[in-house]
């Protein structure tokens, strides 16, 4: 008998596992495909490691306004592609000496319930006093016709091809389609955007949403907002605009990045009892499910899709079950969209507050403001929005555009998690010259 069985091994499932083992807990980690999960191994390593790549290039190709001379700067996919495996199995490696060390016994196969207490692995049964689901996401298909077709890759197809495609459409403005619109922008292929909703980036706040759609545009992306796909062959893909009107993308290659589904297929939930529906399994800010004994944390859940708030998920849902009292405050997780300019943010949008009704008060300051963004950014643009209750002065969200944000936004979560006030924030000492400071000055106009 296990004291925690834990199926799949992303962020989320292999943290928690490592930290009931250095509590002394027996335990197992079952895992089908890859240690490291989605994340590590064809999501947020590898699409960051071709993103720093785009980056670089785009730089060689300004370096004149660092005072450089670069010339026959080209992007070699292959070696790209070298460093990808290189990057993936470093940390893949890491992850399984954490789990050596903190004594977990890993089974390879998949893993299914056949009872609230018992897993079935490759026909062996094994039991535990409490089981967590980590199961994570896998892409969405929508039913678009066509979809099947050979040009149509998903977020893990596309990170294997070869050579960059002259021409590709992207299905979906969200984050996912946005860092791919980024980086093969960059590196001289024809991106077209066609996104269903009104707006980029759905959940984002208003402002940096239309921040970031005129920032992907002036990088020379074709965004069709309000605008469906209604088929796809073999020469690009068909949609329908907000006025009904019919059109078409040619493209070599076509992303679906329309989102992500909650794995919950063949894991004997429904003989465990456990509550799910499409959106993913029901649990409560302590990891709990309904069924007393089973956890689960990540994109399985459908909460938070996010790596990081897998890997909370699973420590908080570890200490619950052996005795502690915790719970995940979701509203102090930071996101980040690695687009160039990247996008970082944390706690409530100004729609959320409204909606919510929410007395606030609010500051903007250009990123401009901090010397370190103008160096490294010349010519670039963004800003940090500060959203501050109107009473206390509690700082309820942070948002920012620009590049480097995505290193400060940490220190804005931990503001929201502890309900720091804006006027507190003038006794800390933010290192000087660093894109943080556009931060402080922000949260410092909201406290006057």
């Amino acid at each position: 008998m296990y004291d925690l069985i834990v199926i799949g091994a992303g962020p989320g499932g292999y943290e928690a596992a490592a930290h009931a083992g250095q509590m002394g807990k027996k335990v197992a980690l079952v895992e089908e495909k890859h240690t490291g999960g989605t994340c590590l191994n064809v999501g947020c390593i590898p699409t960051k490691t071709f993103l720093k790549a785009s980056k670089l290039y785009a730089d060689c190709k300004r370096a004149s306004e660092f005072g450089l001379s670069v010339q026959g700067a080209a992007l070699d996919m292959a070696a790209l592609l070298k460093r990808k495996t290189s990057v993936v199995d470093t940390l893949t490696k890491g992850v399984a000496g954490l789990l050596k060390r903190s004594k977990v016994e890993t089974i390879e196969g998949h893993g299914q319930f056949v009872s609230s207490q018992a897993v079935s692995v490759n026909g062996k049964t094994y039991e535990a006093k409490n089981i967590l689901i980590a199961t994570g996401s896998k892409p969405a298909v929508p039913p678009i016709p066509g979809i099947d077709c050979e040009s149509v890759l998903d977020s893990t197809g596309v990170l294997d091809l070869t050579a960059v495609p002259k021409r590709i459409a992207i299905i979906g403005g969200g984050y996912i389609g946005l860092e791919f619109a980024s980086f093969f922008s960059e590196v001289g292929s024809e991106v077209t955007v066609v996104e269903m909703l009104p707006q980029v980036a759905t959940g984002c706040d208003g402002e940096v949403s239309k921040r970031l759609l005129q920032a992907v545009r002036k990088s020379g992306v074709d965004v069709k907002l309000s605008s469906k796909v209604t088929r796809i062959d073999a020469g690009g893909l068909h949609y329908e605009d907000e006025n009904g009107e019919a059109g078409k993308v040619a493209a070599d290659c076509i992303l679906n990045s329309t989102g992500r589904a909650p794995v919950v297929d063949n894991l004997g939930l429904d003989e465990a009892g456990v509550d799910y529906g499409p959106k993913g399994i029901r649990t409560s800010d302590q990891g709990k499910t309904n069924v007393p004994g089973v956890w689960a944390c990540g994109d399985v859940t459908g909460r938070c899709l996010l790596a990081h708030a897998a890997t909370r998920e699973g420590l908080v849902a570890v200490n619950n079950m052996f005795g502690g009292s915790e719970r995940i405050r979701y509203r102090a997780i930071p996101a980040v969209i690695f687009t160039h300019p990247e996008v970082a943010a944390v706690g409530a949008t100004e729609e959320q507050l409204r909606e919510e009704g929410t007395p606030y008060r609010k500051s903007t300051v250009p990123m401009g403001v901090a010397g370190r963004f103008l160096i490294e950014n010349p010519g670039g643009s963004g800003f940090v929005k500060v959203l501050a209750g109107e009473k206390y002065g509690e700082i309820l969200g942070v948002h920012a555009v620009g590049d480097g944000s995505s290193e400060f936004i940490m220190a804005a979560a931990a503001m929201v998690e502890t309900e720091m006030r804006a006027a507190d924030v003038r006794e800390i000492v933010f290192p000087h010259p660093t894109v943080s400071e556009a931060l402080k000055e922000a949260i410092v106009q909201a406290a006057s």
